[in-house]
């Protein structure tokens, strides 16, 4: 009997021998709690599997107080986020360490469900599974096009599908500023207005932010916010000009700027091209200090998450000196606020940065020359490394088929096959899983104007990463192969139709359809 498809692979699945549980108008679910904790049954649990349920197959089930057809429990004591999923012909138990793995445990159900005839059923199986990385992310850039509540919200829906726990939102660059602070309300009256190609841009305001926050969290999901510097930091100058060094035209610049369009960047006007690397704070002036501790200061009273990301990549425009004094300050008073900071890989050259600071690498599955040593620092503190792997799972990336849309500057086109085909202990020489805090999926948007482009570049590569994050290591599991993968993502075909997911139909992928 062949398994079930599940995306990401699970730690342990066993086919059962027996007939399937079949749902129908009757099917009901209902919850308990473990005697010893009294945690109670997780809402979003319950609420996720009704919706996913009702897409999928029309039926809405209805709640029981005692035994029924499926019961979601919570039963302390297990790896955290980890669940259990036992399904026999009368019945089907989902049972999470805590919370969030009933949560991941619903979601597997639903990919588990399969037409039967006119019918609809779920295979006997039993799932035994926990996730191999604590941190498992994805990233929208709403700084190079602006993108609502609704539209972030609707993402956080689908990532959390797969099992992704963080939401990192890159909230400034160079096109435009995205949060609304009151200590600084010229950033958001000033530099949110453009984005790039002259499209319209736009801001959240502290309402909009917690409500993102909230849903996050009712999804299993933090929310890391990013301001990116010294560099990329053109909108900042555009509010107060008086903290921004004039840009610097190289001739990196030029090409990018031939190659991209858009115009060179000038002084105090609005930057609507693609080029990076030409903005710089001022480094040697008390005033961008202070403005340092008043941005983030007040983002750290609104964000509950442990994290703080504060960009310090590409800054080209930036002595290296001068980067390094910026990087040390900010990420040792990011850490004084009592939250974990975050930076690029770039930060690592600052071999006094705070020992708190995490490193996010973006450089090639095989790094170029300094990534490593870079990404190194951070591991030799102790704080250790996030893998976002440009030309693996930057979702941005051009396919190699399918619709104009993407960049292909990281070894691109990106193909499904190069997002699954890669180890993440294999990526950095010596960092093995004691110093990977886990993976992310960044999806830059500078050509990425509509929820409907999140979800084309995003699907089916997100799954791809999700795997990376979740899953046993390549090669301790069977279902760890790209042609398995492959076959298990295609399998979900009809669940993501369903769901108003409009990915890429890549030609790499057999997919299903009903």
């Amino acid at each position: 009997m062949s398994l079930p498809a599940v995306v990401p692979a699970p730690a342990s699945i066993e086919a059962g021998s027996g007939a399937p549980f079949r749902l129908t108008s009757a099917t009901s679910v209902s919850g308990d709690v473990d005697d010893s904790s009294r945690t109670s049954l997780s809402t979003s649990a319950a609420t996720a599997l009704a919706a996913i349920l009702t897409a999928r197959t029309g039926l809405t089930p209805a709640t029981a107080d005692g035994a029924a057809g499926i019961e979601l429990r919570i039963v302390s004591g297990g790896a955290p986020e980890s669940y259990r999923i036992a399904v026999d012909e009368a019945s089907v138990t989902i049972t999470g360490a805590d919370a969030a793995g009933l949560f991941y445990g619903v979601q597997t159900l639903g990919q588990l469900v399969a037409r039967d005839g006119d019918g609809w059923i779920v295979p006997a199986v039993v799932i035994e599974d926990a996730p191999r990385f604590a941190y498992r992310g994805v990233m929208l850039d709403v700084a190079r096009h602006f993108h609502g509540v609704d539209t972030v919200k609707r993402y956080i829906d689908r990532a959390s599908s797969l099992k992704f726990n963080a939401l990192h939102l890159h909230l400034s660059d160079d096109q435009g500023w995205r949060i609304q602070l009151d200590a600084r309300p010229e950033l958001t009256e000033k530099a949110s207005a453009t984005a790039v190609g002259a499209d319209a841009g736009g801001f959240y305001t502290k309402d909009d932010y917690r409500e993102i926050v909230e849903y996050a969290a009712s999804r299993h999901m933090i929310v890391v916010p990013e301001l990116d510097m010294p560099g990329h930091t053109h909108a900042v100058g555009l509010a107060y000009p008086e903290l921004a060094e004039d840009p610097v035209i190289s001739d990196h610049m030029r090409e990018i700027i031939r190659d991209y369009g858009g115009q060179e960047p000038r002084p105090a006007t609005p930057y609507d091209g693609m080029a990076v690397g030409f903005s710089s704070l001022k480094i040697h002036d008390e005033a961008t200090y202070d403005f340092v501790a008043d941005v983030f200061g007040e983002l750290a009273a609104m964000t509950p998450g442990p994290y703080l990301h504060f960009g310090g990549d590409e800054s080209l425009a930036t002595a290296d000196d001068d980067f390094a004094y910026f990087v040390t300050r900010v990420s040792a008073l990011i850490a004084d606020l009592g939250k974990t900071p975050v930076a690029w890989h770039e930060a690592g050259s600052a071999k006094d940065v705070a020992d708190t600071t995490v490193g996010q690498y973006w450089g090639y599955v095989e790094p170029l020359e300094g990534f490593a040593e870079k990404a190194q620092t951070f591991v030799d503190n102790g704080a250790g490394v996030i893998l976002s792997p440009a030309d693996a799972i930057y979702l941005d990336m051009k396919y190699p088929t399918g619709p104009d849309l993407g960049l292909t500057w990281a070894n691109g086109p990106t193909s499904v096959q190069d997002a699954y085909s890669w180890e993440p202990a294999d990526v950095l020489p010596g960092v093995g899983d004691d110093a990977i805090l886990g993976v992310e999926a960044p999806l830059w948007t500078e050509t990425i104007r509509t929820a409907a482009d999140i979800d084309t570049m995003a699907f089916p590569r997100a799954a791809a990463a999700a795997e990376a994050g979740w899953s046993p290591r390549t090669g301790e599991s069977d279902l760890r192969t790209w042609e398995s993968f492959r076959t298990r993502v295609g399998a979900l075909g009809p669940l993501w139709t369903s769901m108003g997911i409009g990915f890429h139909p890549s030609p790499e992928i057999p997919w299903v359809t009903e």
